[in-house]
């Protein structure tokens, strides 16, 4: 979570926001036909990422050929769950500002997860809370991102 240049996504973007290294945190949409009108994603866990990796080498022997398999939760959370989420875990305010929405961005997106479970007998274990405590985790000890 330490991208060159300006982070474009959200996990990056409170984090650095809470550490004081950018001036302001952006919602871009507010009036998505969603519960609080906030863009909702399917976040995932990067050790959920990495083993569903290792499964997917697990099993790569037994797939017929190249097979699309989308790792995810199966679950959406929305932009303003994880600011709440974030806010939560840390015990500080999160003031953000909204903007218009960002051209190409959708209301919802969310991985379908089946795949996985029946080619991988692979599933997403983390929690949303989970996400938000180790990316405030290794943040807080990585203060300007890796030297």
């Amino acid at each position: 979570e330490a991208p060159h240049g300006p982070p474009g996504n959200l996990f990056p973007c409170v984090s650095r926001f809470l550490a004081g290294r950018l001036p302001a945190l952006t919602v871009f949409g507010a009036d998505y036909p969603t519960p609080d009108g906030s863009a909702v994603r399917d976040f995932l866990h990067v050790m959920d990422l990495a083993e569903g990796h290792v499964a997917a080498l697990r099993r790569i022997d037994s797939l017929a050929g190249a097979v699309p398999i989308n790792l995810g939760t199966g679950t959406g959370h929305s932009v303003r769950e994880v600011i709440g989420m974030f806010a939560e875990v840390t015990g500080l305010e999160i003031p953000f500002q909204t903007a218009a929405r960002r051209p190409g961005d959708v209301a919802s997106c969310v991985a379908g997860v089946r795949r996985a479970e029946e080619l991988l007998h692979w599933r997403a274990r983390r929690t949303l809370r989970a996400m938000c405590e180790d990316t405030w985790n290794w943040q807080r000890r990585n203060p300007d991102g890796y030297a």
